[in-house]
Formats: C-alpha cells, structure tokens, sequence
C-alpha cells in the first residue's frame, strides 16, 4: 500500500477528526485503517450512545443517594452514555451504561467501544442508585461505573468521580488495596483477596491490559500506578485544576481542549524511544497529565 489515510486515534464510529496520508506505514496502521472502516458500516445498535439525562433519571439519582444538591457538579453537567459489551462468558450484553461529565463523553463513549472491540470483559455496568450510591456494594457485585456524588474513599474531599471524570472497571478483577483504621490491609471487595491482589500472571479483566485505551482517550491516572492506596479498577483524568479548566469553559469549548489533551499521549507514545511499551506506557501518561 503506497499511501494510507487514518483517522484519528482509536477511530471507531464517530466522523473523522483529522486525516492524513502516510506513505509506508506499518500493518498495526492498516488494521486500524481496515477497523475504522468496517465500524463505520456496523449498525448503530452496535455502538455506544450519548444521551443527556432526563428528569426523572435525575431525580432517581437523588432518591438512589448518588446526587445531592451539594455535589460539585450539578445534573444539567451529567450525559449517559449507553454501551455493549461482552461478560466473562462471552455473552454480548446491550445494556451497559454509566453517567460521566458531559465533556468526557464522547471520549468514554470510544473508550467503551474500544472494550468491546479488544474483548475485554465486563461482568456488569450499572449506574450507583442500583446500590443506593453505596460504592462498597458495586465493588461487591463487580459493576463498573463511573458517576457517583461521594467523597474519595478514605478522605472528605470529593472524590472524581462526584465530578463524572472517573471510570472503575471491573472492581473484583482489579480490586482497591489500602489499610484500615487499625492499619491492616484492607481490600475491596473483599473477594478479591488473595485472587486479584497479585498481579501476575494476566487474567481476562484486569486492567493492565486496557491502560492504553483509557490513556489514548484522556483518562491518564491509573490507579494501579499509585503506592498507598493501589486501585486497579481506577482511571481518572487528571488534576482538580484541569477539572476546574474543564468546567469552566463552554462545552464545545472544553471537548476540543480535552480531545487535544488526549492527543498529547498519543503522540508522546508514537516519538518515545523506550522500548518498554507498559514503562513508556506509564511515562507518556505521566508526561501528558495535567
């Protein structure tokens, strides 16, 4: 093939954001190329949906303890975005959803896609007023979610994901590991212990395998990364000040800028010289937040 022409990065089903032709490249290129394609021609059943929240959906937010009045972001700030996806059997699911900042959305939305293209498996994806916003219970059930009005775990600031800029995904294959009020290792949920602490060797659902979808689509934190606590099953996407950037700017506005934020991954990872993809993985990422 002389001359190729990509889309942008993970190029699933939305219009193409930029194109250019590129002589030569390699085959991981033409798959992409031959991806994006063929997901342009799948049915729209098959792709993930945005869809601002309703009223009533906002008010079982607030009955379901997950949105209160005095969470940072208000309902009008919050979309939907609904999803496929496949479980640990290999049984497509067509229900899959959670609630994220309306600036994040078209980015989780390719996240979500990208998931299911890879194979990756979900075990279920429920909003948190299914649990009465009780984020130990979603652990339990291994649901991955994403918006929920509550401060981080351990601490009284609020936490990220009370701003919709927070994913966790399949708690029970990636589980939260920290200490207790007795300084005793606590790990939620707590049927992970002792299967999910160690790492190695690789089992579907862990997290270490995706990294790369969520860094490429702007959610650049990996709590994996982090020392004390360790949480596998958490990506976020940056600082409290870019947050406040985010929020402060009009939504066409803030979209661009963190569409280009997510960009400077991907460029970092396509120019880094580290031969270690999981070292300039975490490198690119670390480089890239803000």
């Amino acid at each position: 093939m002389a001359n190729l022409c990509v889309s942008f990065r993970d190029c699933p089903f939305q219009p193409f954001r930029l194109c250019a032709c590129m002589p030569n490249k390699p085959s991981h290129l033409i798959s992409t190329a031959v991806f994006c394609i063929i997901s342009l021609t799948l049915p729209l059943a098959a792709h993930a949906e945005i869809t601002p929240l309703t009223s009533g959906q906002c008010a079982a937010m607030r009955d379901g303890k997950v949105l209160s009045t005095e969470n940072p972001v208000g309902c009008e700030r919050l979309m939907r975005v609904s999803f496929p996806y496949r479980d640990f059997e290999g049984r497509r699911h067509d229900d899959g959803n959670v609630v994220v900042l309306d600036v994040v959305a078209p980015e989780v939305q390719v996240i979500f896609h990208a998931l299911l293209q890879r194979g990756f498996p979900l075990h279920k994806a429920m909003p948190l007023e299914a649990y009465q916003g009780d984020d130990e219970a979603s652990m339990a059930d291994n649901n991955t979610s994403a918006f929920n009005g509550r401060p981080m775990t351990g601490g009284s600031a609020w936490s990220k994901h009370a701003y919709g800029v927070a994913i966790d995904i399949d708690p029970l294959q990636n589980p939260y590991i920290g200490k207790d009020a007795g300084k005793q290792i606590l790990v939620l949920p707590p049927a992970a212990r002792g299967q999910y602490q160690s790492r190695s060797p690789m089992r579907p659902g862990m997290a270490e395998d995706v990294q790369d979808i969520f860094f490429r689509h702007g959610f650049m934190i990996w709590g994996g990364n982090w020392k004390q606590p360790i949480d596998y099953q958490h990506f976020e996407i940056g600082s409290r000040d870019f947050i406040a950037r985010l929020l402060s700017l009009p939504l066409q506005d803030a979209r661009r800028e963190f569409s280009s934020y997510a960009n400077t991954y991907a460029t970092c990872m396509s120019g880094n010289a580290i031969a270690n993809l999981a070292v300039r993985r975490k490198a690119c990422a670390g480089k890239s937040k803000r």
